[in-house]
């Protein structure tokens, strides 16, 4: 049987409580068994600016699901030509773990730019999306999505930018972030230096 996986993809700059719950809340609420976090090294459609070193967000992430069997880090895309398409990713991971079902999980927001992905098309046709609404999307967006499910979640308005930003300022960010993960950007002074 195959273990239903959801793929949590983004860059993590960094990994939020916003993400976690999220994360925990879909494999409450839907049928997924398990979700992994493939920390992305660069989205086509966003500037690299301020983003920190893969390793790095890759162990952030670590930090922050350590003690939830259910949820894993993924950095398959490490090793993939940049910058990294959704479609390649799917293929890649549907051949080399042909006991899982992938579903990708991504937030309401990305519908709109949806149609701009490489290969659109064809992630609709082999690949279920799990999508969770965020703040501000019309319903409508939500409505005749095709090979789709809507997953209730979380509506936590929290945003790494936000956090990068008043993380160079020195101002105090531990609400949103998990604590290890916390502990380890001020230990190690990350993002003091980049928005």
């Amino acid at each position: 049987m195959m273990t239903k996986t959801g793929l949590f993809f983004g860059s993590f700059n960094p990994i939020h409580n916003g993400h976690l719950s999220i994360a925990k809340n879909l494999v409450e609420l839907s049928d997924l068994e398990e979700i992994w976090f493939v920390v992305s090294p660069q989205n086509p459609l966003k500037k690299k600016n301020g983003l920190l070193a893969d390793y790095q967000r890759l162990a952030l992430v670590k930090l922050a699901i350590e003690e939830y069997s259910f949820l894993k880090a993924c950095d398959i895309e490490f090793t993939m030509p940049r910058p990294s398409y959704t479609i390649d990713t799917l293929n890649l991971l549907a051949r080399k773990y042909p006991n899982r079902q992938f579903i990708l999980v991504m937030g309401s927001d990305g519908l709109e730019k949806f149609a701009c992905w490489k290969n659109h098309e064809q992630i609709t046709r082999q690949f279920t999306r799990y999508i969770y609404p965020r703040p501000g999307t019309p319903p409508s967006l939500l409505q005749n999505i095709p090979n789709a499910k809507i997953i209730e979640a979380p509506r936590m308005d929290i945003s790494s930018t936000i956090i990068r930003e008043s993380l160079s300022k020195g101002e105090n960010v531990s609400s949103f972030l998990p604590p290890k993960v916390y502990h380890e950007i001020i230990n190690n002074q990350l993002y003091r230096n980049i928005s």
